[in-house]
């Protein structure tokens, strides 16, 4: 890896920079709290480690705190979750909020601020950066296990690799489950509105087929539609002689859904940034209940287990390539702030430190950080669905498969593609008028 110093005599008068951390735990947090703290310890600066996020700081509270030290932080990159814990709290609801936040890192007399975040915590960076108008340093370390944060194509943010490691092996193992009791698994998988994780779990792991809510471009998708993709699935999967499977679900469909069918289940509860709580919604368990009354209309008969995985992954120890990453966004961070740098988020690119400036981030629309979603339309997703087990346009086409899989279920072949031509972008009308 490439970094660019700076001689000595331009390097900053830093004196004390603090690191916090917010959002959901990430795989590698560890890591970057050690890096970059070794470095600023080497070149005579203090370290402040803040707890808990910016929950006690916007309460003007700053008690929470913690010097740190290289021996503190030498061997913590090999560990799970956070030594600072973290929070969800946002301190942009409210400009006194912000100003506390401020007033608190001069009171604790903080120089620079790393923040490490998904992108509500970078946006709250970003709000702070433009409060203090100058006066403190800032510089966003991108984490994040859903994958979601607008960095440059192909380059992934920290966690994500560990968990979708972790990810890979749980579903592996219900694969062979599955195959042993002949049974369906539906795994709901973390990601909040992209799937990326969901994508490659099921990528990695081999898993029957994916779905998520990139392969939507309408802005909301009837339940029965996810359903249909399944029933089909399944279907696909009798006809081949194999009568069992694992659905890998993206939690972001949840978001796809209309408010019809979000009230049908149950409260929503919103987060600090009003997000929907996805993972308190049982929407592995609705899709399960839902799955079996579209197959019992077929007269097919299985077990479906539904499954959540995501809260295990985020506290998962690095694996090593998490490890190296981190180590690298951690230190050129400190040395970011070390050469007097304000205002931008951190990446590496073809083995550089590359800041990303701040205003790069933000939707213009919507004036927040900007979300990464799965680009479909790449040869990566392509290849995902080569291998997916699901209804695809050959399968109606092809009338020795068409009619195997009607007879499965003891319809005419009219009558399943007028029932499931439609997840394949045919209209069963036109298509017998072809023909």
């Amino acid at each position: 890896m490439v970094f660019v110093l700076m001689e000595d005599n331009d390097m900053s008068s830093l004196k004390c920079c603090a690191i916090l951390v917010g959002g959901g735990p990430a795989p590698g947090i560890n890591s970057v709290i050690s890096a970059a703290t070794i470095k600023l310890r080497n070149e005579g600066v203090s370290v402040m480690g803040i707890f808990d996020g910016f929950k006690h700081l916007m309460k003007g509270d700053v008690s929470q705190v913690k010097e740190l030290f290289i021996s503190d932080v030498s061997t913590i990159h090999f560990t799970g979750g956070s030594l600072l814990r973290t929070s969800r709290e946002n301190p942009t609801k409210s400009p006194k909020h912000l100003q506390n936040v401020i007033e608190s890192l001069i009171k604790l007399e903080v120089d620079a601020l790393i923040t490490i975040g998904g992108d509500d915590t970078c946006f709250a960076a970003i709000k702070l950066n433009e409060k203090s108008a100058g006066k403190m340093q800032f510089i966003h370390v991108p984490k994040t296990i859903d994958n979601d944060l607008n960095l440059p194509y192909g380059i992934r943010t920290f966690g994500f690799a560990s968990a979708r490691h972790l990810g890979c092996n749980i579903t592996k193992n219900i694969i062979t489950d599955a195959m042993t009791t002949q049974r369906w698994y539906l795994i709901t998988a973390m990601g909040r509105k992209a799937g990326h994780l969901a994508i490659g779990i099921g990528k990695a792991s081999g898993a029957t087929l994916t779905i998520i809510s990139e392969e939507f471009p309408e802005k909301t998708v009837p339940i029965q539609h996810i359903v249909d993709i399944l029933i089909g699935s399944v279907i696909k999967r009798i006809v081949a002689d194999r009568p069992y499977g694992v659905a890998i679900l993206a939690e972001g469909l949840v978001e796809k859904l209309s408010q019809d069918e979000l009230k049908k289940m149950g409260n929503i509860e919103l987060d600090q940034y009003g997000h929907i709580r996805i993972a308190e919604i049982d929407f592995g368990g609705i899709l399960k209940n839902e799955l079996k009354k579209g197959l019992k209309e077929f007269g097919i008969s299985t077990t479906v287990v539904d499954k959540d995985i995501g809260y295990e992954l985020r506290s998962f120890g690095p694996i090593p390539f998490d490890i190296e990453y981190t180590r690298d966004l951690g230190y050129s961070s400190a040395l970011y702030l070390l050469q007097g740098k304000s205002g931008d988020m951190a990446s590496i690119q073809d083995g550089r430190f590359v800041p990303i400036p701040f205003k790069d981030i933000i939707n213009p629309e919507t004036g927040r950080a900007e979300i990464r979603m799965v680009n479909v339309n790449t040869q990566s997703y392509e290849v995902a669905m080569e291998y997916m087990i699901r209804l695809k346009k050959e399968d109606f086409t092809n009338e020795k498969k068409l009619e195997k899989l009607a007879g499965t279920v003891k319809i005419t072949p009219e009558q399943f593609i007028k029932r499931f031509g439609y997840l394949v972008g045919l209209d069963s009308s036109s298509f017998f008028s072809a023909i």
